[in-house]
């Protein structure tokens, strides 16, 4: 089956085109929104078991965002999930909450504590930034991640944020 999606992205002047080869992935649901007005598709992606499983662990993730300039900004964070979305606690003052209010076109890496050969990429779009639970959820990652409290390195006067990631493409080597 071959399919042809037109896409248009801000940043660029003309149009991209993809040409899917593949059969189509159960996994997968395609939307349509807008960029600027123009009807846009988006393919959003259901998390596999195995992906799953691992945001429910102390896994190593880092979170890829963009600076004004296009360059890339990663940071390394922990990581969870909602069973549908990924999750990360941040805190409101951090460069990473900056570029996403101006872009939320998102990477996260995240590699198995066990083996970390052994990893998932997930490209997606922030589509919620709360400060709701921040505290009970940094506190929660800090269980997980340390057994520990969480030790409040910047102070308790931080604002926690919660970034919810939907999904848009997933790999990785499994």
């Amino acid at each position: 089956m071959s399919v042809v999606v037109w896409s248009m992205m801000p940043e660029l002047t003309s149009r991209i085109r993809t040409r899917i080869t593949q059969a189509p992935n159960p996994c997968r649901r395609r939307l349509r929104t807008k960029v600027d007005g123009i009807p846009h598709p988006v393919l959003i992606v259901k998390l596999s078991d195995d992906l799953l499983a691992l945001l429910r662990r102390p896994s190593t993730c880092y979170l890829a965002t963009s600076m004004a300039d296009g360059s890339p900004q990663v940071t390394q964070t922990w990581v969870d999930t909602d069973g549908e979305h990924v999750i990360i606690n941040t805190v409101q003052s951090h460069l990473k909450v900056r570029n996403i209010e101006r872009d939320p076109r998102v990477a996260v890496a995240i590699s198995s504590p066990d083996n970390p050969s052994r990893y998932y990429q997930v490209r997606g779009r922030v589509v919620s930034m709360t400060t709701d639970g921040g505290v009970e959820h940094i506190e929660m990652l800090s269980m997980k991640y340390t057994g520990r409290p969480y030790p409040w390195y910047g102070g308790r006067d931080q604002v926690r944020v919660i970034l919810t990631i939907e999904p848009e493409h997933v790999s990785g080597i499994r």
